[in-house]
């Protein structure tokens, strides 16, 4: 699944040996009202689109290296849990770094970066695609055997583990991003439809499969629906349904009731995760299998503003999981609060605190993360 750059057009065109897809805008000189209105509301779809990746780029961006620098700095938040979190983030900051580029694409029309970055693009949005599902299974696998077997997850869940499964993620993900990196190529379409830049032509950016391409693309939409959604969705319903099993038929999973508590409250931020990664992703993958398999009529522009949604709001979770942790996650929440309060005002005097009279030296308050 060429996502997003190859599916980002009106209608699909078999160009040289690849398929691909033209343009978004277009830039006709004689143009019936019809068209024009067509054009006036694909313009309005790459304005709207490119406010929207603004917006997903500065708060995915900030808040994903956020999440990791507080995992990186306090000893306490290395937890089994929060190392898949950190490689949750690692993967929604790249994917969220290359959204200026893809902003420049819809408004330009043409790939303007060159063949390296259109290398580096197409197969960052793989490897997000696969290393976020890949972290998110194995994050349910983590809270089953948190809930379900709890003796046996003193050997497993442990950040030394946690940390060769998110390597192995990477890994694995490099079966698919790799080859997507051999195959992506930029080309000039000989028709000009770009206003912008009428010399040069159209450049696109794209995957270039062996013969025959559209086997071979086809091949390829099926298989990322079957190992990056339907299979890691499977894994992640059954660890589920049965913790939600056994939390129905155990009052107190562990000896004490806040350590119960802290048990409960993680899963719970875990499935809310995996919840809104499911939302934000299942629409693109069912409208690539349905585009692809489904004789539909590709230039409909009710088609393509669904085409575009869906593109958007898969980029969205990118930048939702942040929030998400600042909102279900006390100990996350601290740590954002001591990032973002300057530490001279934390270490700031308060009228009735011990140690703060005049002549005696006050240390500034530590970090106050706790373990997830």
């Amino acid at each position: 699944m060429e996502l997003p750059t190859e599916l980002v057009s009106a209608a699909a065109t078999t160009w040289g040996n690849s398929t691909t897809w033209p343009p978004m805008l277009g830039h006709g000189g004689n143009e019936t009202g019809s068209a024009r209105a067509k054009n006036a509301t694909s313009i309005l779809i790459a304005v709207v689109i490119t406010a929207l990746y603004s917006v997903v780029c500065v708060v995915g961006l900030l808040g994903n290296v956020l999440v990791m620098y507080g995992i990186v700095r306090y000893t306490k938040m290395k937890t089994a849990t929060n190392i898949y979190i950190f490689n949750l983030a690692l993967a929604d900051a790249l994917a969220t770094s290359t959204l200026p580029f893809q902003s420049a694409k819809y408004l330009m029309e043409t790939w303007p970066f060159g063949e390296l970055l259109c290398k580096v693009v197409l197969s960052i949005d793989y490897y997000n695609m696969f290393s976020s599902i890949l972290t998110l299974t194995m994050m349910s696998v983590d809270r089953y055997i948190a809930v379900c077997h709890p003796v046996r997850a003193l050997d497993f869940r442990t950040p030394a583990k946690a940390k060769v499964i998110n390597v192995c993620i990477w890994l694995l993900s490099s079966l698919i991003g790799v080859p997507i990196m051999v195959m992506a190529v930029t080309k000039s379409k000989g028709n000009c439809l770009c206003a912008l830049s009428p010399a040069d032509g159209v450049v696109l950016c794209m995957l270039q499969f062996p013969d025959p391409a559209l086997y071979w693309d086809t091949v390829t939409k099926i298989c990322v629906f079957i190992f990056a959604f339907l299979v890691p969705i499977l894994v992640i319903t059954i660890c589920y349904g049965l913790m939600i099993l056994r939390l129905r038929s155990v009052r107190l999973l562990s000896g004490s009731r806040e350590k119960d508590r802290s048990l409960r409250r993680i899963t719970r931020m875990v499935l809310v995760v995996v919840a809104a990664f499911i939302v934000c992703w299942a629409p693109i993958h069912i409208f690539v299998i349905v585009w692809t398999l489904v004789d539909i009529d590709k230039r409909n522009p009710y088609v393509l503003a669904s085409l575009h949604f869906c593109i958007a709001l898969g980029y969205t979770n990118s930048s939702l999981n942040p929030v998400l942790y600042a909102f279900l996650d006390e100990n996350f929440k601290r740590c954002f609060r001591d990032f973002c309060v300057p530490w001279g005002a934390r270490g700031r005097a308060t009228p009735g605190q011990p140690g703060t009279a005049h002549g005696t030296a006050h240390t500034p308050a530590q970090p106050r993360c706790q373990p997830a």
